[in-house]
């Protein structure tokens, strides 16, 4: 089975786009090569982008306070495991507490970095970080691993916050998903949404059907298409065959 995961809202969005770089600089950092730590780099430079938004940190606050406050109301069920609850319920704060001790904008510390920002700007530019553009980061580039990835941990710490209340919120909305079997006659499938809002819908079928699921979705209808997933076509084409799917409305 192969799944696809639909952002419907732009906080969803940038949650999932956050996992994507947290685990992309997790693997660079643990390597070895200096291209792999190049890598890992690039990777704080693009989460410096994608978490920059004044208002992420507030954001990622106001909805663990809200989680944390709908967990709290399940503690007299008996049907809640109490030592999980209070797991999570930890695992909250701690990470509240995190976000809440960061001071300034977020990845200021990198922008202060004026040797890190001089990297920033050449690694636009094609090959822009050879030996004679930048020789200090080629001087860098000569440590041991090990005496890079203290470097590389050091200015990645700040951020870890970020990660631990994107890990635990995109856990909880996955966990909250309902899943439903269906076919999509002929590729094609609609499903009325009756003014339900949800904020993840994720797609799963065999992998061996070679189809690629396509998906527009708002308040009113929900649409999947699945096309043939054909490389060198200019203009791939919706399937003629039935495709047997699950799906899965994920919401807070």
């Amino acid at each position: 089975m192969i799944s696809f995961e639909f952002p419907v809202t732009e906080r969803t969005r940038i949650l999932l786009r956050l996992e994507q770089l947290y685990a992309r600089l997790a693997f660079f950092i643990e390597r070895e090569d200096r291209f792999e730590h190049h890598a890992a780099l690039q990777v704080l430079f693009e989460l410096l982008e994608t978490a920059s938004r004044a208002d992420l940190k507030a954001d990622l606050l106001q909805e663990l306070e809200r989680q944390k406050q709908i967990l709290e109301a399940l503690r007299d069920n008996p049907n809640v495991a109490e030592d999980t609850l209070e797991g999570v319920l930890d695992d909250i704060e701690e990470t509240a507490t995190g976000l809440l001790s960061l001071t300034g904008k977020f990845g200021q510390h990198l922008r202060e970095n004026e040797w890190l920002m001089a990297i920033k700007q050449r690694t636009v530019i094609p090959g822009g970080t050879c030996q004679f553009d930048l020789p200090s980061y080629h001087l860098w580039q000569q440590k041991t691993s090990e005496e890079r990835r203290v470097d590389l941990m050091r200015w990645a710490a700040p951020l870890m916050p970020t990660s631990a209340a994107t890990r635990i919120l995109l856990q909880m909305l996955r966990d909250s998903g309902k899943t439903h079997h269906y076919v999509a006659r002929n590729g094609a499938f609609q499903q009325m949404s009756g003014g339900k809002v949800v904020q993840l819908i994720r797609v799963g079928y065999d992998e061996s059907l070679n189809v690629l699921p396509e998906l527009s979705a708002n308040k009113y209808a929900l649409n999947i298409r699945f096309i043939n997933a054909v490389t060198g076509e200019s203009r791939p084409r919706q399937t003629e065959a039935d495709v047997d799917f699950s799906l899965t409305h994920c919401k807070f």
